[in-house]
């Protein structure tokens, strides 16, 4: 590997060989603008942490939103439906947001204590999570490709959602640098030739 290259099975032991801070459980943060390719990070990094033998558990912030309207919506719903059950090593439940229906669905989701907790997610791993995380990753993408990736994936209908959106980021990212606060800045457009299923690419300055 060059210097920039790094493999998502040394990072999934990393995770296992720090501490828990949430109760028993090791809670992993990947934060990020939207399009930025958190989501697929997360993923993978889950797939190397299982790989290693370990009970991992994924979820996502948008599950917990109000739709477009406020960012952090989701922080009171995932801290005490699942934050502080898992932290008293109690198995947490939730309920997931529809957005089709634009409302949060009947259903509650069971989720059991796991060995690690991987949330991903715009302000996964603001100020207010951070004393719990073992580990927080932040992955960047430039501007015009987040957008791009956005509007093809959800219509470009949604066009002044996302810009509204990317303007709620933009102000809580300049209330709170998380990019200098967590532990692994990743590339989410990275040039850099390697495996994207096994390797990540460290950002320019991270």
């Amino acid at each position: 590997m060059t210097a920039a290259k790094r493999a998502y099975a040394a990072l999934a032991r990393t995770v296992i060989e720090r501490p828990p801070r949430l109760g028993p459980v090791r809670l992993v943060a990947v934060d990020g603008r939207a399009g930025s390719g958190k989501t697929t990070f997360a993923g993978r990094l889950a797939t190397a942490l299982r790989a290693e033998g370990v009970a991992v558990a994924e979820l996502h912030t948008d599950d917990f939103l109000d739709g477009w309207a406020k960012l952090m919506a989701w922080q009171p719903r995932l801290r005490e439906w699942v934050f502080e059950p898992f932290r008293e090593g109690r198995a947490g439940a939730f309920r997931r947001y529809d957005w089709a229906a634009e409302r949060l669905v009947d259903t509650w989701t069971p989720l059991e204590v796991p060995h690690t907790l991987v949330v991903e997610g715009v302000g996964s791993a603001s100020a207010a999570v951070r004393p719990d995380l073992t580990l927080g990753v932040f992955v960047r993408a430039p501007r015009e490709l987040r957008l791009a990736r956005g509007l093809e994936r959800d219509g470009e209908q949604l066009r002044p959602q996302w810009e509204r959106w990317m303007l709620d980021e933009d102000a809580h990212f300049a209330a709170d640098p998380t990019a200098d606060a967590v532990d692994v800045r990743a590339d989410g457009a990275p040039s850099v030739e390697h495996d994207p299923e096994i390797e990540y690419i460290m950002a320019a300055n991270g």
